[in-house]
């Protein structure tokens, strides 16, 4: 169920400064600090829970732990998609709190220094509540999110 390869380049940057986990979402790349994830696994059958937002796609049992599961792309507005063998879940503790993103792809675990970070460029609006800054990475730009923020489920 797990990824070996993904779950190897998490152990490797345990403890590292300025280290993100970058993944794609409807061909963006997005970042979120490394030290908010705890693993990355494989989309399981997620168990339906009545009246939660549409971007939560229900609860998942993860060795006696119950996670609940949050679909990236409709909590950005983006259109549904099938998920495909590259689609996997990122597992996010913030806290205490658990929280399971499925996301399209994970690319990899970069370094991005605070010298190569910058506010948002849509300043600090509803529309980026969940940009927590803007990256850059060996020429690649990447979102960052907010775990804070992604990980507020609001109703409605």
């Amino acid at each position: 169920m797990e990824t070996k390869f993904q779950n190897d380049m998490l152990l490797e940057s345990k403890g590292t400064q300025d280290r993100f986990l970058v993944f794609t979402i409807d061909g963006q790349n997005y970042g979120i600090e490394i030290h908010y994830i705890t693993e990355i696994i494989e989309v399981m059958p997620a168990t339906v829970v009545p009246f939660l937002p549409a971007c939560m796609k229900g609860i998942i049992n993860l060795r006696g732990s119950i996670i609940p599961l949050m679909d990236v792309r409709l909590r950005f507005d983006l259109p549904e998609k099938e998920y495909t063998e590259q689609t996997c879940i990122i597992v996010l503790d913030n806290d205490g709190v658990s929280l399971g993103l499925i996301v399209d792809a994970v690319q990899e675990v970069t370094d991005i220094p605070e010298d190569q970070r910058m506010p948002p460029p849509t300043g600090q609006g509803e529309d980026s509540r969940y940009i927590k800054g803007v990256g850059n990475a060996d020429g690649q730009i990447q979102l960052l999110l907010d775990c804070d923020q992604l990980m507020a489920i609001q109703q409605g």
